[in-house]
């Protein structure tokens, strides 16, 4: 009972990805081979080793599985819906090219420490003083990964960064990674 409260208040909390511009900063970044002809891709099919891998670096009792069933239902539906917005159709077999996702979560810490910014002389004429931490920020962060692959090789990648908001109710949640999803795939095919 107390590993399936924790892992709901987990998937809850982990969840929480702020990817809608209107509560947090979003990173996407995207990257393509030059060489490949997007133009001639029309169809599109989910890997052939399933949908996608979720993968969690935060604490020990951290439960992929429960993540999975949470979150990629919601990922599929959006990458459908968006990959047919692109005029791409959804085929059964032998698609022109192959999307998978991955959801990364972890945390990170950024930490300033007292003259931190200083230049390492002493004309300035300050006493040597040990350095103690001014401000220090612990942060959920989680990133969506998609690629899109052809010809055995991935072609188009595009990753969605954001700080975790840990107060988003389940609808902001959904809300996010739909959003997420919608804008890695506006930059898909990639324009030259």
């Amino acid at each position: 009972m107390m590993r399936s409260c924790r892992s709901i208040a987990l998937v809850a909390a982990v969840l929480c990805l702020t990817v809608q511009a209107t509560f947090a900063r979003i990173d996407i970044k995207i990257d393509f081979d030059k060489s490949f002809d997007f133009t001639a891709v029309r169809s599109w099919g989910w890997s052939p080793t399933g949908y996608g891998q979720v993968k969690l670096a935060r604490t020990a009792s951290d439960d992929p599985e429960a993540m999975t069933k949470y979150a990629e239902p919601i990922i599929v539906d959006a990458v459908t819906t968006e990959m047919g917005n692109r005029g791409l159709r959804q085929a059964p077999s032998e698609p022109d090219a192959f999307v998978a996702y991955f959801l990364l979560l972890t945390t990170g810490a950024q930490a300033q420490t007292m003259g931190q910014f200083l230049p390492p002389t002493m004309e300035w004429g300050l006493p040597y003083f040990p350095q103690s931490t001014q401000s220090l920020r612990i942060m959920n962060q989680g990133a969506l990964v998609l690629d899109v692959s052809a010809k055995g090789a991935v072609v188009w990648r595009g990753v969605a960064r954001a700080e975790i908001k840990m107060d988003a109710n389940e609808k902001k949640r959904e809300t996010l990674v739909r959003t997420a999803v919608r804008d890695l795939l506006r930059r898909y095919p990639p324009k030259r």
